[in-house]
């Protein structure tokens, strides 16, 4: 009989790190599904929809966003109860339905339709990639894995503005635009494939009592002689309704893993989604291109800005066990707000071109490296599983409800203020989640991010 090891001490396996690739799809998804908006909007509004408002801009742009708020705390709540395996594979489908809406019926009504839907299921996705990473890992493993896992979000910005700009570059076309959620319906197959032979959260299954199918499902993901020990019986407590999550020491909780979530999503998908038309705005195209091609010179950029959000994450990973969390999430916010004051005072006195592209690196960098790293670990680290998937919808819910905010009115201050109005209020969200985070400091237990039982 082979030695028997415990999944909490046990070295890696190749089982762990496919749990972690298949578990991270949602934040690749999540990541293109924005860029793709973000190169749909200039598009529509320049070639091919001319008349577009302002504020329907902001509403293209937060369709997909507004979906992943309603759909992460809805589809994290029914999969603790019903489980999280259904789910997990429905998410996928609803991903391919809402991006074929966009792409079969070609109007921007459909195209608000179609990144809704898709928006929901990258939303339950966020519920539950972090809770089958977090509760699969060896303990000393927990931490950096779901920090990898929201680090591969990059390659969702780099890569689909990648394949964005090759598409425009080899066809420039304005028709294109609804082509470009072909994107997010290959990754959603591809997804959807890869969850067909899978198996339920040992972790909620043995919270329901199921040891022997927990023993099973753990077998399959990590191969024989590894064992799952039983939940502590202060885990196995009833888990708590919708008002109970705001309450007490859950209310902590919420504010802890959802309002610096909030301010670090009108810097990923405020600037994510309006990337391109950021760069328009700031004129920073020194070919002084019109129509489609100035759109094409906008996402190329868009595609070099992007690339800084990979060595982002990979600082953020380095320091993620070796200073506090709250200190990482506080001084990357301020450091995110020096860069977006270098950009500023480049774009208004007129320096040079690398001033302000050095403004974007700097906030790209640790944006990923504090605060977009940060707040996608902590739900997993102070909620204990009986609540976990719904904390971490909450927490994922009001980060977006901080994105939805900063896509939605991101044209219309540009329209109101220009550029000077949109880094002064985007400087003082980044100065805020930096105040936000400092005042958890003093805080023991739950602000300092004591990971909760298993």
């Amino acid at each position: 009989m082979a030695t028997q090891v415990n999944i909490e001490t046990m070295p890696l396996r190749r089982g762990n790190w496919w749990v972690l690739i298949v578990s991270s799809m949602e934040q690749i998804i999540g990541a293109a599904l924005s860029t793709v908006a973000g190169v749909m909007i200039p598009m529509l509004n320049l070639i091919s929809h001319p008349e577009l408002s302002t504020a329907m801009q902001g509403v293209l742009g937060a369709s997909a966003l507004v979906g992943i708020s309603i759909g992460s705390p809805i589809i994290g709540k029914l999969s603790d109860k019903m489980g999280y395996l259904i789910w997990f594979r429905l998410c996928a489908v609803i991903i391919i339905l809402g991006s074929l809406i966009s792409w079969l019926f070609p109007t921007v009504t459909c195209a608000v339709i179609g990144l809704f839907i898709a928006g929901l299921g990258v939303g339950g996705g966020y519920s539950l990639d972090q809770s089958y990473i977090s509760e699969i890992m060896p303990k000393r493993w927990q931490q950096i894995m779901v920090g990898i896992a929201k680090g591969s979000c990059a390659l969702g910005f780099m890569g689909a503005a990648g394949i964005c700009y090759m598409i425009l570059k080899g066809d420039p076309e304005p028709q294109l635009w609804s082509d470009t959620m072909l994107i997010i319906t290959a990754l959603g197959v591809i997804t959807l494939l890869m969850r067909i032979r899978w198996a339920e959260s040992p972790r909620w299954l043995m919270l329901k009592g199921r040891t022997a199918d927990a023993q099973q499902a753990t077998r399959f993901f990590l191969g024989d002689g590894v064992v799952i020990t039983p939940l502590p019986a202060a885990a196995k407590t009833k888990s708590a309704t919708w008002g109970e999550m705001f309450r007490g020491r859950n209310l902590i909780r919420v504010i802890y893993s959802g309002i610096p979530w909030a301010c670090e999503g009108l810097g990923v998908y405020g600037f994510g989604v309006f990337l391109p038309v950021l760069v328009l705005a700031l004129g920073i195209d020194a070919n002084n291109a019109q129509g489609i091609a100035k759109v094409i010179n906008s996402v190329e950029l868009t595609t070099v800005i992007n690339f800084f959000i990979l060595p982002g994450f990979a600082l953020g990973l380095w320091l993620l066990n070796k200073i506090n969390h709250v200190q990482l999430l506080s001084w990357g916010f301020l450091i995110c707000a020096l860069g977006l004051v270098i950009l500023m005072l480049g774009y208004l006195w007129h320096w040079p071109l690398w001033v302000i592209i050095l403004g974007f690196v700097i906030f790209e960098i640790f944006l990923n490296a504090g605060p977009h790293l940060v707040t996608f670990v902590i739900p997993s680290q102070v909620y204990p599983v009986v609540d976990r998937a719904a904390g971490a919808g909450i927490a994922s819910m009001l980060g977006k409800v901080g994105a939805v905010a900063g896509v939605f009115f991101m044209p219309i201050w540009l329209q109101a203020g220009g550029m000077t109005l949109v880094l002064g209020i985007s400087i003082g969200v980044m100065v805020a989640g930096a105040v936000i985070g400092w005042i958890f400091v003093g805080m023991r237990g739950i602000a300092k991010g004591a990971p909760q039982p298993n």
